[in-house]
């Protein structure tokens, strides 16, 4: 049930949750929120409930000694707190990270690097007085668990969805009353057939084709194969995941909160900075507002600004996973920009076809070296996708032919996605009714492919 594009949850715990969400009065929806998120998280990761739990309360109670009334002084003891609380949070994480490498995944705690990340920046926004009244126990808890969210994201701050305004002049704090309406209604059913559509129609079925590779082993694969299982996994990645984000976004609209966008087509970039401000973008502008600015930003030194962006992707490749692939990653990502940022920055403004080529060829092949995370078979890899100095092309020369007369239909249709007029047609005229019997269809497509498939878990729980 914990997986969106299940049945179990589209036709029995979502529609029941939100009935009883919107018939109960709105000051009870949080605890419900709350219950319910740890109903969803207990179909999904059992016991590890109780760890969901026990690190909600510790965190809301230390959270306490450290929020901080805006325009007050802050205390030693409360920078003492938040370093305690934000070092138990991390330490949690770090310790599940290391025990990855050595238990299966579905072992592990499901999406504690996404609830971690939102309580990390809680006890931040508390610290810097961004919160004019300290928010109630069911706030927060609802906050860290909620559904929608806590098996992949996005990682929404709290003032997304229990901002505070002053509206007087002491400044007091109003929570918003989330208002349920039917055009959210509708347009939170839209984004989640978008999402389930991209997931189940084009995500999976590309996940088949990188199975295929898999399954064929690296050392038997032509060149051209190579670049297309690149291109595959990197289109597959996308969808999975903005498709997820697409239907947690749709929910969240249902449930009365605004859409949290995660995804602003970032193969549309300019560059790979540019593709990761627009790539899972909570998580980027995570990274940027608790890691990277506090280290100095960008208002320091080069050699300061260098280190500062290798701390950052260095992090991020670790949040990812420990095993040294993910590292790898993060680090060739950070080098790429730095070399965006200081070598090639004036040359990339003046032909910005230089930055769409960074994204339209180095991304994929990043994203190779996220996928596999044996150093050996990754080397086999780049030797198909370089054969300067093997028989790269000379290895089954039909397989390209064979899988691209397969999977072109959902190639072409991942790469029409990615072209922003495209998808903005859709959501432009989201209310047109022909749009909205496009949408039913592929709803009920993907219902289809889902009830007779074993299901394939979002790519990002493993995260």
């Amino acid at each position: 049930m914990v997986n969106f594009s299940g049945l179990e949850f589209i036709f029995r715990f979502l529609p029941v949750f939100l009935i009883i969400y919107w018939i109960i009065p709105s000051r009870y929806r949080d605890a419900l929120l709350f219950a319910g998120s740890l109903v969803f998280y207990a179909f999904g990761a059992k016991l590890f409930v109780i760890l969901l739990f026990l690190l909600v309360l510790v965190n809301y109670v230390l959270g306490e000694m450290v929020w901080v009334m805006p325009g007050r002084r802050r205390k030693v003891q409360q920078r003492q707190m938040l370093v305690t609380i934000v070092t138990v949070d991390v330490i949690v994480l770090i310790v599940f990270k290391i025990l990855a490498l050595k238990v299966k995944a579905s072992l592990l705690p499901l999406g504690l690097s996404f609830y971690i990340f939102k309580m990390i920046s809680y006890q931040a926004d508390l610290y810097l007085g961004r919160m004019r009244r300290r928010p109630s126990f069911m706030q927060a808890a609802a906050y860290f668990t909620m559904f929608p969210q806590i098996a992949q994201g996005p990682i929404m701050r709290f003032s997304q969805g229990w901002i505070d305004k002053p509206t007087n002049v002491r400044r007091q704090t109003v929570y918003i009353e989330r208002s349920v309406s039917l055009a959210k209604v509708e347009d939170g059913i839209c984004f989640f057939a978008m999402g389930l559509g991209m997931k189940i129609l084009i995500a999976d079925r590309l996940g088949i084709l990188w199975n295929e590779i898999i399954k064929i082993g690296f050392e038997s694969i032509s060149t051209p194969l190579a670049w297309l299982g690149a291109v595959g996994y990197s289109l597959e990645l996308y969808f999975d995941f903005w498709g997820y984000s697409l239907m947690a976004a749709g929910i969240g609209l249902m449930l009365g909160f605004r859409f949290v966008q995660n995804f602003i087509h970032p193969y549309a970039a300019c560059g790979i900075a540019d593709f990761y401000r627009r790539w899972h973008a909570t998580l980027g502008s995570w990274f940027r507002d608790y890691v990277y600015i506090p280290l100095g930003g960008s208002r320091c030194g080069t050699f300061a600004v260098i280190r500062n962006l290798m701390i950052v992707w260095l992090l991020t490749g670790f949040w990812h996973g420990g095993t040294l692939n993910f590292v790898i990653w993060g680090l060739v990502l950070g080098l790429l920009i730095v070399w965006e940022k200081f070598v090639v920055k004036g040359l990339i403004r003046r032909v910005p076809l230089i930055g769409h080529l960074h994204v339209i060829v180095l991304i994929p092949l990043t994203w190779v070296i996220f996928a596999i995370s044996d150093l050996k078979e990754l080397g086999i890899y780049f030797t198909r996708l370089f054969p300067f100095f093997g028989t790269g092309t000379a290895v089954n020369p039909g397989d390209f032919a064979k899988y691209m007369g397969i999977y072109w239909p959902f190639l072409t249709a991942g790469i029409l996605l990615c072209v922003p007029v495209f998808y903005n047609l859709v959501i432009w005229k989201r209310r047109n009714p022909i749009v909205i019997v496009l949408l039913a269809v592929v709803f009920w497509c993907s219902v289809y492919y889902s009830s007779i498939s074993a299901g394939n878990p979002f790519m990002y729980f493993s995260f």
